[in-house]
């Protein structure tokens, strides 16, 4: 699957494409939905698949203090994208030359410049200078410039209340790990490259794979039943404490995922770690006797719950 990138000129095997166009992060039920369409659009008419989305989001673009949001990277929306079908994953680039665009100007970025015969948005969907253009405006516009737009109504939940990132987002600041899978179709997953730690695990019969929390949406700060997802394809499961482990000095938060039965080195590889179940919140133990106690009953009651818990990618 390509990626590209929207300053760059699109290949000529690309243009005449049907774009799905939004943020998609998280790829929830939502989002998929609206992909889905336009992916089968596009086989329907045998045109190549675009799914578009921005980074940065624009949240963190017009306010750049707001705390880390992001339930996906670039990375994981490629991989999710491609696996839905998708040709290609266009990146816009979230500047101050993009959000200046008006409603017309970013539609003939898409019909003329880009060469898109039709896209697919969700109903909510806005765009242009002030977020004035609508998906009424969109196809009036594109229209006249010989795409074709279409829009996909929201997708309820079982509640009867619309799937969104906004509610996967408040699952997850609960520890609600099996509502976020709902949600979104699979577990909520933190993708990072191993790093070295202080290596106090390994000396207490625990070695954890530390992983920074990047731009990720802060879950719930405690100990957690995981899978981590390796590079070779290989599943391992775990258990994990996110937080700033309060036990040790100085703080430091990161992800720091246990795996069972597993003594390779994961230094400098790329893994996700799937967020099955929240166990616990954080706590302080008064020696490391008290902690090693409580980190093999963490592992015991993982394992009871990964047993029966189904894998999902």
């Amino acid at each position: 699957m390509e990626r590209l990138e929207s300053g760059a000129p699109i290949p000529a095997h690309l243009r005449g494409s049907i774009m799905a166009l939004g943020n998609f992060d998280g790829f929830h039920r939502g989002h998929q939905a609206v992909v889905s369409r336009a992916i089968d659009w596009a086989k329907a008419e045998g045109r190549p698949a675009i799914v578009a989305t921005f980074d940065p989001h624009p949240m963190r673009f017009f306010q750049p203090d707001t705390a880390p949001f992001r339930l996906t990277t670039l990375d994981q929306r490629q991989a999710l994208f491609g696996r839905s079908g998708a040709d290609a994953m266009m990146v816009f680039a979230f500047d101050a030359a993009l959000s200046a665009r008006t409603a017309e100007d970013f539609v003939h970025l898409l019909a003329r410049d880009m060469g898109v015969a039709g896209v697919v948005t969700g109903q909510d969907f806005t765009f242009g200078r002030g977020r004035r253009g609508t998906v009424g405006r969109l196809a009036e516009l594109g229209a006249a410039m010989g795409m074709t737009a279409q829009a996909v109504p929201p997708v309820i939940g079982r509640n009867g209340t619309v799937i969104s990132s906004s509610r996967i987002r408040e699952a997850l600041k609960t520890g609600d790990c099996e509502t976020a899978t709902r949600l979104l179709s699979r577990p909520f997953a933190i993708q990072g490259r191993v790093q070295h730690g202080d290596k106090i695990g390994r000396t207490i019969g625990f070695p954890t794979a530390n992983i920074d929390l990047g731009t990720y949406l802060r879950p719930a700060y405690g100990v957690y039943a995981v899978r981590g997802l390796l590079p070779d394809g290989r599943v391992l499961d775990g258990a994990a404490n996110l937080g700033i482990r309060p036990s040790f000095d100085p703080p430091k938060e990161l992800l720091e995922p246990y795996f069972f039965d597993f003594s390779e080195s994961l230094y400098d590889q790329v893994i996700e770690v799937q967020m099955i179940h929240y166990l616990r919140p954080e706590a302080k133990y008064e020696g490391m006797d008290a902690l090693m106690a409580q980190i093999a009953k963490d592992c015991d009651d993982a394992r009871q719950i990964l047993a029966g818990t189904p894998h999902l990618a």
